[in-house]
């Protein structure tokens, strides 16, 4: 599938962030390093939908990987939209598809992995069933998108 095929309606979860000034390079495009930043704002509202308590105290997330393709330029002023989706869900961990927009253009997107934690251990700890079917409610149904 190419960039122009993707659209945001393809994720079960979007939102997006404000473009700052601060987030431009010298070129006068969004840095590389905000990409990842509006990956997280995406997985951070995939993961916090709602007014559901996902995770008891103790426990959280982290970020095991994410590999990004740059598709094209984000230009400040503006926004960039943001679509998340689930593809995978392992023992302990959630895999993702994601995508960036802007003007309705697919501009970048990225696969993430993460990883629940029991944070008095350090280490990671299954998925509760709650946990788990959370995000099987958020899959990508379409492997073509990742």
């Amino acid at each position: 599938m190419t960039s122009a095929e993707i659209k945001p309606e393809d994720f079960p979860s979007r939102t997006f962030d404000k473009l700052r000034f601060g987030d431009t390079d010298s070129v006068g495009h969004v840095n590389n390093a905000a990409f990842s930043t509006f990956y997280e704002t995406g997985r951070t509202h995939l993961v916090h939908a709602g007014d559901q308590k996902l995770l008891e105290p103790g426990f959280g997330f982290v970020l095991a990987h994410i590999s990004i393709d740059y598709l094209g330029e984000i230009l400040w002023p503006g926004q960039v939209d943001i679509a998340s989706g689930t593809t995978r869900i392992g023992n302990s961990s959630v895999h993702f598809a994601q995508a960036l927009f802007q003007n309705g253009q697919c501009v970048s997107r990225a696969k993430s992995i993460i990883v629940l934690t029991d944070r008095s251990i350090r280490r990671s700890h299954p998925l509760p069933d709650a946990v788990r079917a959370f995000f099987e409610q958020r899959m990508i149904r379409s492997e073509t998108l990742y």
